[in-house]
């Protein structure tokens, strides 16, 4: 066999193996990949007392590609900067440089509503600092999603302590009116203290933590807040926020105030009605019909009609006419016997139950 013949029949060899080693073999099964939850662009926060509170959306439960179940955590993360440094920074500058500062747990983000929160506590010497915070998601086999959108803040460090709300509430029929003692330095120790004014905030049954907005729309400059708009039979819960000029003159809350809770019940009676008036609607009738006016009140539940032929006798023993609450201000006494003088009062009640004075006394002879 020729050279060149041993070269052909050793290249088919090769060829033959290597289809051989090719033609059906199986490699074990790769695990499957996880995806990493999309990184959030609505991270947002603020300056509240000596905390830095950042919130953004709560990750999609409905979303197969971003599953709440596969997030094992959310990072948070802090760089220090000098308030004059360059805005523009990539994510591996701000990784190599950033601190992480905390976590969101799985737990938490399981048990969140609409939006997550991390609260940052600060230690504020006084010298200005620039703060870019980030956050990132991590999923069950630790891998990190990319950086959100940074968010900066300057923070102030003579914002005021937060106010002692007093638990001495008075509730009157028209206003639920807290009062509070003012904060006596600022977070930082200093005074005089850095003070515009305050704002307050409830929460009743159905929520945990107070809303956005407060119940006054303008700053409060006095101690005390009359809460107008609220209902008997709720049961709130108030606190009071200082507020300060911070940095760059935007207005900064502190911390809260200690909370108040206030369970307004309604015990507070109706007026009096109006003296009725009564008429004999036909002269020959045995009968007598009594009018009054509406009462005023917005929760007046129906009315009571009261009766003697003695304008003396005490109210307490004089015989109520209706068997239920009357819902109309007109009333028939078709009971009375010609001749005789009869004497009317009404009172009012309302939706708690509680029953006004008398009405002034009217008085008509039966035909």
């Amino acid at each position: 066999m020729t050279v060149i013949s041993k070269a052909l029949c050793l290249c088919a060899l090769v060829v033959g193996m290597i289809g051989i080693s090719g033609c059906g073999k199986r490699r074990p099964p790769l695990p499957p990949v996880e995806r990493v939850q999309q990184r959030t662009e609505f991270l947002s926060g603020a300056q509240q007392g000596n905390e830095v509170i950042l919130s953004w959306p709560a990750p999609a439960r409905n979303a197969p590609d971003s599953s709440v179940q596969s997030i094992r955590r959310i990072d948070v993360y802090r760089l220090a900067e000098k308030p004059g440094a360059p805005l523009a920074l990539t994510e591996d500058e701000f990784s190599t440089r950033a601190t992480l500062v905390g976590s969101v747990t799985s737990e938490q983000i399981q048990t969140a509503g609409d939006t997550l929160t991390y609260r940052d506590t600060l230690e504020l010497a006084g010298q200005p600092t620039r703060l870019r915070y980030a956050i990132r998601y991590v999923n069950a086999s630790g891998q990190r999603a990319a950086f959100s959108n940074f968010l900066s803040i300057e923070p102030a460090a003579r914002i005021a302590q937060a106010p002692t709300l007093s638990s001495e509430v008075k509730i009157a029929e028209d206003a639920v009116t807290l009062s509070w003692q003012p904060p006596a330095a600022n977070i930082d120790n200093s005074t005089p203290v850095n003070l515009l004014g305050y704002n307050v905030y409830r929460t009743d049954e159905s929520q945990t933590m107070p809303g956005n907005q407060p119940l006054n729309t303008t700053l409060i400059l006095g101690t005390a807040y009359a809460d107008k708009n609220f209902q008997f039979g709720s049961n709130y819960r108030y606190i009071v926020r200082a507020v300060s000029l911070g940095t760059g003159g935007a207005q900064v809350e502190s911390l809260n105030s200690n909370a108040v809770s206030v369970s307004p019940r309604d015990v507070f009676p109706p007026a009096a009605p109006e003296r009725p008036s009564i008429a004999a609607p036909e002269p020959s009738s045995a009968r007598l019909a009594i009018f009054f006016a509406a009462n005023k009140e917005t929760d007046i539940a129906g009315y009571n009609i009261y009766r003697s032929t003695d304008p003396n006798l005490p109210k307490q023993n004089w015989t109520k006419l209706n068997q239920t609450l009357l819902t109309r201000t007109t009333f028939t006494d078709d009971k009375v016997e010609p001749g005789k003088t009869y004497y009317y009062y009404v009172t009012a009640v309302d939706k708690a139950g509680n029953v006004s004075p008398p009405s002034e006394v009217g008085s008509e002879k039966a035909p």
